[in-house]
């Protein structure tokens, strides 16, 4: 039987099937875009700040000039004595004129000759951050809160402690010769004016106290300024430069950047009107390792792995295997001034960074698992995921950005430094 020719056009049913599947699929889309937005609201409904904790920000809040505990803190802050060699202290790490943090890849020790294996984050804003919460899920919201890159302790109070004692840090070997050092230092009559003459009797009770001054300082307004220019343009101070307005559109929808998603830009249903630019959940964003990492090159003492070793992130601190790979979206406040970027430093550049976002799934992989950042722009690829197990891949990626959009998200950015002052007329 002759059939005659073939038909290469698609018929009307067959177009008509297409777009059917088409609007199916985006509507689809359109749908798990919403759920995921509804999911992270949901999870944020639980996040909640100690009473005690948010009692002592609130007191540490009350007026610019820090209160008695505050200001002996800011002093334990700067004292280079306390570390074992002497000339590490907190302050080394997070500086003031950095955004509080100290612009290396990953930092030394003590010891300048050891390094561990993270980039010091920014503890500008960490006050707000609310104690670990297990959602309870599978997903990105699984967890939130909780301090360092992976939520291990809950309070300032307790993460001040662990540098002091960790030996690739300051090094000190136990805390009664770290207490012998503050009952010598200028201003022990403050630390026995604050907490009681007979405090360096009892070793663990003056650490506990050292601990308290620190993080009173560090909830202090210097530390939680809210005077950039996004906070001016908020409060109807300011004007937005097109490049900055246009980021921010780009910024906060849900078809292009999304980066509100985790990074929320208005008032917060939790912590009021003044948003922290977190929503303290946890992602492993594909970041790569990273070749500069010291931490691959210490001693077997610290690290056994050597440059085999992978950062475990969230997974060390939760025993399920969906959370390895995962670290705190940070707060993006003071983002500008605060790289390198993401947990091991890999990323230089704020562009970069938010070209990963962008294309690290459109790009082919890098021949190397240890390309840098740099190499892998010039060569028009992104290396493998340092934990490829647990990457999401439904939030970033592939967000069909123009070069453009990603010039504009970081202008926005830009905007986001604390101490912004106006040029010129108030509007701008």
């Amino acid at each position: 039987m002759n059939l005659g020719p073939i038909s290469l056009r698609p018929s009307r049913l067959a177009l008509g099937l297409a777009a059917l599947l088409a609007a199916w699929s985006a509507a689809a889309d359109e749908s798990a875009g919403a759920a995921r937005v509804a999911a992270r609201a949901a999870a944020r409904a639980h996040v909640r700040l100690d009473p005690a904790q948010a009692a002592m920000i609130a007191e540490e809040q009350k007026s610019d000039r820090p209160t008695r505990k505050a200001d002996l803190g800011n002093k334990i802050f700067h004292d280079t004595t306390l570390s074992e060699p002497q000339g590490q202290s907190c302050a080394s790490c997070h500086r003031a004129n950095l955004g509080f943090t100290d612009k290396g890849s990953t930092s030394h020790g003590a010891n300048p000759a050891l390094f561990g294996p993270r980039n010091a984050p920014t503890i500008t804003y960490a006050m707000f951050t609310p104690p670990l919460y297990a959602g309870g899920d599978e997903g990105p919201l699984a967890y939130t809160g909780g301090q360092f890159r992976d939520g291990r302790v809950n309070f300032l109070s307790d993460q001040a402690k662990v540098p002091l004692m960790n030996p690739i840090e300051m090094g000190n070997p136990d805390v009664p010769s770290l207490i012998a050092k503050v009952a010598a230092a200028p201003y022990a009559a403050e630390f026995q004016a604050a907490y009681g003459a007979g405090i360096f009797n009892d070793p663990d009770a003056a650490f506990t106290a050292l601990a308290d001054a620190l993080q009173r300082f560090e909830s202090s307004p210097l530390f939680s300024r809210f005077d950039s220019k996004f906070d001016a343009y908020r409060r109807g101070e300011t004007t937005l430069t097109d490049a900055e307005a246009r980021g921010l559109a780009v910024f906060n929808d849900p078809d292009k950047g999304n980066c509100a998603l985790c990074h929320l830009t208005g008032p917060d249903p939790v912590f009021g009107a003044r948003p922290l630019l977190t929503d303290f959940g946890f992602d492993n964003i594909g970041v790569p390792r990273n070749p500069d990492n010291k931490f691959y090159t210490m001693p077997a003492q610290y690290n056994p792995d050597g440059k085999h070793y992978v950062d475990p992130g969230l997974g060390a601190i939760v025993p399920r295997p969906t959370q390895v790979g995962q670290f705190k979206s940070p707060s993006l406040r003071n983002v500008a001034v605060t790289g390198p970027y993401t947990h091991n430093g890999y990323f230089k550049t704020l562009r970069g960074l938010v070209d990963f976002y962008n294309t690290r799934d459109v790009k082919p992989r890098c021949s190397s698992p240890f390309t840098r950042e740099a190499d892998a722009i010039a060569q028009g690829c992104w290396p493998v995921a340092e934990q490829p197990a647990t990457v999401n891949k439904t939030d970033l990626g592939n967000l069909h950005l123009s070069d453009q959009d990603v010039d504009d998200i970081v202008a926005f950015l830009g905007t986001l430094t604390d101490g912004w002052k106006p040029s010129g007329d108030k509007k701008h």
